[in-house]
């Protein structure tokens, strides 16, 4: 395992007049103290131990800030900063682009779209977490500042972080604003007034978790899905699943990224290259709520997913899978029917599935919840064009919405 190496813990204070001001830290140790003060202490995503690791091991081409917020000496609010080199037509899948489509229009469209991402190559300011699904970018302790004053705040900070970066402003004209749920959505608004454009991507995934245990779960299915279900079952039934210790990994490691590689080079439209070494790291430095777990069969590793407990929620993190074995096994379908049994078996509320292969989380009872984004260019005369571009470079999936329990075929 790779060592750890600290980051420089140099950082930018900034002083505004009257009541709040804020402070720009370039590493999550020099942020540290007020940070973790500040952080909601519900979501292990904003708190330093999860923070640290992804630093230490940051995806291809990532790097980080971090804001805290003050009301007089008084730490109330933190947001994260992350800052990503994009190339549009690096991040949209070689096969995605090269397969033929039945009509001559529909190539068209693609074409089109490969050109106009072509044409943006920038470092992006992201408030947000290119890593996950959710709102895990920022967050204010409303009881000390009115969610109004603090929107103007964090729009305020992140056009600092802009112009106090290490590459000159022309080179880093790019802000989004990642995943605000609808409850914030006056947050947005105010960065719509701010010539901030709003724009939705595929909806996040979740499934509630109202069961006593999975064979409730499975109870509360209709013929049609706890058939299906059992299927899977049965057609996985020769595969050794086992959770993974931090020497499995170790061993695993090389296998384990090239299935996460198999995986994320054909999705079409990807902005993260994970670090080989961050799951390795997760489990060493979060054992408590980071698991690994794999199928093997013949003693090879065929799948391996892995799960965070967030408080309440349970996250489905990175996964891979052998697609060679993936339709005769059931892998990924088995995968997801197992992470709902850790989180009735965990006790959490809810699974958080994220934002791909809409259609299949949904067969197994996971619905859609909306989460909007917002996108600013620096050259206001490009900024008029961004909804546009944002039409061709935003992955688009049709999928049909599954309704697996009864309650939802007798409401239908």
């Amino acid at each position: 395992m790779p060592s750890k190496h600290p980051t420089s813990a140099q950082n930018i204070a900034v002083s505004r007049s009257g009541t709040y001001h804020f402070s720009y830290y370039r590493s999550i140790e020099s942020a540290s103290q007020d940070w973790e003060i500040a952080a909601p202490k519900d979501n292990i995503f904003l708190q330093p131990d999860y923070l640290a690791v992804l630093e230490s091991y940051p995806p291809k081409g990532m790097r980080f800030g971090y804001l805290v917020f003050y009301r007089g000496d008084l730490p109330i609010g933190v947001a994260l900063c992350q800052i990503k080199y994009f190339k549009g037509d690096d991040n949209i899948s070689a096969e995605s682009h090269e397969s033929k489509e039945p009509c001559f229009f529909a190539g068209l469209a693609k074409w089109m779209k490969r050109w106009v991402a072509g044409k943006l190559a920038a470092d992006i300011l992201i408030c947000g977490n290119m890593l996950l699904t959710g709102e895990h970018g920022y967050w204010f302790d409303y009881e000390q500042i009115h969610p109004d004053k603090a929107a103007v705040l964090l729009e305020e900070a992140l056009n600092f972080v802009l112009h106090s970066a290490d590459r000159s402003p022309e080179k880093m004209p790019v802000i989004l604003v990642k995943d605000i749920e609808p409850r914030h959505r006056q947050h947005g608004q105010y960065l719509v007034n701010k010539n901030y454009v709003e724009f939705e991507i595929q909806p996040n995934m979740v499934l509630p978790l109202p069961f006593q245990d999975f064979e409730a779960y499975l109870a509360a299915m209709s013929t049609k899905y706890r058939t299906r279900a059992k299927r899977a079952f049965k057609k996985a039934a020769g595969i050794q699943k086992k959770e993974l210790s931090l020497n499995d990994i170790q061993q695993e490691l090389p296998r384990m990224y090239a299935l996460y590689r198999e995986i994320a080079n054909n999705a079409g439209f990807n902005m993260v290259d994970l670090n080989e070494h961050y799951l390795l790291a997760l489990k060493r430095d979060m054992p408590d709520v980071f698991r690994i777990f794999g199928f093997y069969q013949n003693g090879k590793l065929l799948a391996f997913f892995t799960t965070i407990r967030n408080g309440a929620e349970l996250e489905a993190h990175f996964l891979g899978y052998d697609k060679e074995h993936n339709h005769d096994l059931q892998l990924y379908l088995n995968i997801l029917y197992d992470i709902v049994r850790i989180g009735i078996e965990s006790g959490c509320h809810r699974i958080i599935f994220a934002r791909t292969a809409l259609e299949i989380k949904s067969s197994i009872g996971a619905v859609p919840e909306v989460l909007y984004c917002y996108l600013r260019h620096r050259n206001q005369l490009v900024n008029k064009f961004t909804g546009t571009v944002l039409d061709y470079i935003k992955p688009v999936e049709e999928w049909q919405p599954r309704h697996p329990f009864k309650i939802d075929l007798e409401e239908e």
